[in-house]
Order: C-alpha cells, then sequence, then structure tokens
C-alpha cells in the first residue's frame, strides 16, 4: 500500500493524500487581487490530484508584499476574489491552504522577469520595514525598523488574515516564517539585531513568531490546522541553524501549530547551498523526530518513488512539490499510477479525463 497516497487528518481537516503543493509566488496580481490566472494555476493542481493545495505567499499587509504584482489577504475585495478559487478547488476534491505572509525587508522587489531588484516609490514601491534597518543585498536600501507598536500591528494584520481566509474558505493556513522574508528575519541573528524584546537572545527573536502563532490559532476555531513555514538553517555562521529550529519546533508545537513545512535558507545572499535531490529532507527528518511534530519536507522532490520513500520511513508526514508541478500539474495522478494505487485510493481522475486514465 501506498503511503504517500494514504489520508491525513490535522485536527478537523482530512486530505485525501500526502502530495501538497508548496507556495508559489505568481506575480501576477493588481492591488493584492487574486484573478484568473491564479483560478486556473491552483485549479490544475487540484485537477490533478493534489490533496492540499497552497496559494502562493499571501501578503497581511499591502506593504508586505514582496512585489507590486503579489496577491494579498488584506481586504473584502481580495476575500471574495479567493472565494470563488477555493470553491474550484474544492469541487476537485482538494483542501485549499493559504500562506500568510509578510515580506519584510525583501518587499518592494521586481517581480523574477523584470531584473529582481528594487522597485521605486515613483514606480509604485515602497519603503519596506524589517527588524533592524539592514538592507538585503540587492533589493531595497532604506528599510525602516518596525517599532514596538508596528510590531502588534503586524501581529493584528495576521489574526485578520487568518479571519478572512476562513471566511474565504480556505481549510488550512500556513504562516511564512522562512526564506528571509520578516518572520525568519526576525528569527535569525543576522537580520535581527534589536535590543527591546524582540531581539538578541533566542527567546526574543522567536517571540515575533510565537505572537503570531497564537494571534491566528486564537482567530481560527479550533479544528482548523495552523501550519508554520521555516528555514530551518541559513547555511551561514553565525546564522540561524537546525539546532536553533528544532528549539523552535518545539515551541510550535507547544502553542497550537500542528506541522512545520520545512525549507531552507532565504535570508542570506549569495549562501553556499548544497541543492540536489532530497537535500533538505534531514531537516524535516530531524524536527519531526527531535519536535515530536509533524513536518513537510520540500525540495527537489520530482519523483513518485523518491516522495513514496520520505513519507514511507517517516523522514516527513507529508512532501510539498513546486517546479515539478509546474511542468506537470497531473504529477499525482501518474504517481499514483506508477505506485499501483488502485483508483479512489486518496486520489481519482475527473471523470471529464477519464477517458485518458492510465491503466
Amino acid at each position: 500500500m501506498s503511503q504517500l497516497f494514504t489520508p491525513v487528518r490535522l485536527r478537523g481537516v482530512e486530505v485525501r493524500n500526502r502530495v501538497w503543493v508548496s507556495p508559489m509566488c505568481q506575480y501576477s496580481s493588481v492591488d493584492g487581487l487574486p484573478n484568473q490566472w491564479h483560478l486556473v494555476h491552483l485549479g490544475s493542481f487540484a485537477r490533478g490530484g493534489a490533496g492540499l493545495v497552497f496559494t502562493e505567499a499571501s501578503a497581511v499587509q499591502p506593504e508586505g508584499r514582496i512585489s507590486p504584482q503579489d496577491a494579498g489577504i488584506w481586504n473584502d475585495e481580495q476575500q471574495a476574489a479567493w472565494a470563488g478559487i477555493v470553491d474550484f478547488l474544492h469541487g476537485q476534491g482538494a483542501r485549499a491552504g493559504i500562506q500568510l505572509a509578510h515580506a519584510g525587508r525583501k518587499g518592494s522587489t521586481l517581480a523574477p522577469w523584470e531584473g529582481h531588484g528594487p522597485v521605486a516609490d515613483s514606480d509604485g514601491g515602497w519603503q519596506p520595514v524589517a527588524p533592524s534597518g539592514l538592507a538585503f543585498p540587492g533589493l531595497r536600501e532604506d528599510p525602516r525598523e518596525l517599532s514596538a507598536g508596528e510590531i502588534a500591528d503586524v501581529v493584528a494584520a495576521f489574526a485578520a488574515a487568518a479571519r478572512r481566509s476562513l471566511e474565504a474558505g480556505f481549510d488550512v493556513l500556513e504562516i511564512h516564517a522562512a526564506h528571509g522574508y520578516l518572520l525568519h528575519q526576525f528569527l535569525s541573528p543576522l537580520s535581527n539585531l534589536r535590543a527591546d524584546e524582540y531581539g538578541g537572545s533566542f527567546e526574543n527573536r522567536a517571540r515575533l513568531v510565537l505572537d503570531v502563532v497564537d494571534a491566528v490559532r486564537s482567530a481560527v476555531p479550533q479544528e482548523t490546522p495552523v501550519l508554520v513555514r521555516i528555514s530551518a538553517t541559513d547555511w551561514t555562521d553565525g546564522g540561524w541553524t537546525i539546532e536553533d529550529s528544532v528549539r523552535l519546533a518545539v515551541l510550535l508545537r507547544e502553542h497550537g501549530v500542528d506541522l512545520v513545512d520545512v525549507s531552507t535558507g532565504g535570508n542570506v545572499a549569495r549562501a553556499a547551498i548544497p541543492v540536489g535531490p532530497d537535500y533538505q529532507v534531514e531537516f524535516a527528518d530531524r524536527i519531526r523526530a527531535e519536535a515530536g511534530i509533524a513536518t513537510g519536507a520540500v525540495g527537489m522532490i520530482t519523483e513518485p518513488k523518491q516522495a513514496e520513500e520520505i513519507v514511507a520511513r517517516g523522514s516527513a508526514d507529508v512532501v510539498l512539490l513546486a517546479r515539478t508541478l509546474l511542468r506537470d500539474p497531473h504529477w499525482a495522478l501518474r504517481a499514483a499510477h506508477e505506485l499501483g494505487v488502485a483508483a479512489g485510493e486518496g486520489v481519482d481522475w475527473p471523470r471529464q479525463y477519464a477517458r485518458a486514465k492510465l491503466d
């Protein structure tokens, strides 16, 4: 029996299989609104058999966007736009997840196909905020240190976004604390030089993440799963480490987080990262074993047998796929065929596509 295609339950939500769609920014929104591109993009993964489909990083405040073209969830219009997309995902048998995010000092950035550099105020950009006034190389050089009151506003924005997400019909919420964005910036001593209760010690640097978790957890019903994506290491001496991540994961579990989505890097430009198949799985494995919390593995997971082995040996509870799904949105259907999964066991072909079903 395939472990990849067994259901998984988090609180009150059962997901049909363990092939999950990792959040992937599309840089295709206007004023934070998802549109027909997002419907087709995300809908194709649900139609293709994925168990849980995550949106891209969706900003909780306008200044929390990575680029001016990022999606958001800070107003009623965005909430309504997401609701139609969620309905389609549900109609294909998938669960819908949203990743709540704030870019911090990596905000006001060009879309990748426009050059990756900073966006000036005159071109629709803004002054980014950060734990400390340290710029990320190659991006805006003027990040402003958040005041204590503004930190409280960020926490409140995450909670408000969580409530909007539930109103839009999302089943699962993920808090983005990875890849060098705001919450990761607070965690890492390389980007957080504060001298108040949000900087210095591990406990202080972890405070904002836990404040956000508590606010989100309080804003949604107990049966709603709350996940956190982290970067398990900065891949740089003096930065955030896997030991820090295990320690944080214990706290996340104690604060009501249901699964840690384990990635790495993003807070240090030109960090030496040994990218290759399964290169981040060891971190998900260690956090799962040492912190006693469910984990998701992500990064260069491309083949069905590879994904099956990760789950079967207990290195992670789920796998999250990204670029391989862009190449093949029906990856889950193909994987089920290759792994010998019977029809209806964790995945099935849409009836409109039944004539093309693999036997």
